[in-house]
Parts: structure tokens; C-alpha cells; sequence
């Protein structure tokens, strides 16, 4: 899937979103420095391997602070890491800095486990890439939610203040 197929199903969903244009953006200081005046809340986007080949992606606001040596004690994870570019564009089907919740739509065999902030559920919207970081897609947190369920993606909601899992 690609931009275009992603924008695509959304609207079949009946899901209303508003598409920004920009810039390539790698990093969270390059997006507050060219998002202009898009809504919502921002993210950055974790995409881990541990050793087991087990795949994890974490989307939290843009501003958490992320411990891994912390985060792999609480959820009980191994060794993890970032995921090699390999993994990125086989599983999520991106590039490095295109990172993003919409690419659990590729990963056919539900090799992902998908964490999200809890914090972001305190916004009426959240901006994530669309599969490619030259573009920022705006939606309802909760059509983003009813997506996600409508594809099969289970969301595990997560406690960055604590490092807990709210529910699974």
C-alpha cells in the first residue's frame, strides 16, 4: 500500500482527514520547524526489533521522552533496538523517517505489536505521516482508533508516565 491506496481506503471508510504537503522531514525538530499550522497532536514514531525477531512500533507525542532500557524491562521485550531500514520497508513498507501507525496496514502477517500514547486519546486529533514523510495526514483520534479496528489492528494503549500497558 502507498499513499495514494492509503488516502484511498481511507475515504472509504467514510474517514474525513486533511492532507498537509512539505518538506522531507527526518526528525521532530524538522517538523516543528515546517508544520505550519496543522492540528492536533504530533508524533514520533518507534519502530523496535528485539533479538527474537519480535516487531514492535510505538507512536507517542511528539514531546516523550523515550527510555528503551526502561520500556524493554516493562513489557518484558529482550534486548531491542531500531529496526533496520530493511525491516522498514518489508514490514511497514516505508523509508527511514516515513514511520508511521498507517504502515501496520502492510504488515500482512500481524507481526507488529502497536503501542500507543495514551496521551494522544486527550486530543480530538493526531497528525501521522501517510506512509511517506513528505506529507502529514490530519484525522480524528477516534476515526484513526475505528480505523485501526476496522483493519484488524489491535491498539495497545500505553502509560509513558509509568511504562504500562492500559489494556491488550
Amino acid at each position: 500500500m502507498n499513499k495514494s491506496s492509503l488516502l484511498t481506503m481511507l475515504s472509504k471508510h467514510n474517514i474525513k482527514y486533511d492532507v498537509c504537503e512539505h518538506a522531507l522531514l527526518h526528525t521532530v525538530e524538522e517538523s516543528k520547524k515546517l508544520r505550519g499550522k496543522i492540528k492536533g497532536i504530533h508524533t514520533k514514531n518507534l519502530f523496535l526489533k528485539n533479538k527474537k525477531n519480535k516487531f514492535f512500533l510505538f507512536s507517542c507525542q511528539e514531546s516523550t521522552i523515550v527510555d528503551l532500557k526502561q520500556l524493554k524491562k516493562a513489557l518484558n521485550l529482550g534486548n531491542i533496538s531500531f529496526a533496520r531500514d530493511l525491516y522498514l520497508k518489508n514490514i511497514l513498507g516505508v523509508r527511514p523517517g516515513s514511520v508511521t501507525p498507517f504502515g501496520l496496514i502492510n504488515d500482512q502477517n500481524n507481526e507488529i505489536k502497536f503501542f500507543l500514547d495514551r496521551k494522544i486519546l486527550y486530543h480530538n486529533k493526531v497528525n501521522f505521516h501517510p506512509l511517506v514523510n513528505t506529507s502529514t495526514v490530519s484525522l480524528d483520534t477516534k476515526d484513526f482508533l475505528l480505523f485501526m479496528k476496522k483493519n484488524n489492528k489491535l491498539v495497545n494503549i500505553f502509560n509513558f508516565d509509568n511504562y504500562t500497558i492500559e489494556n491488550e
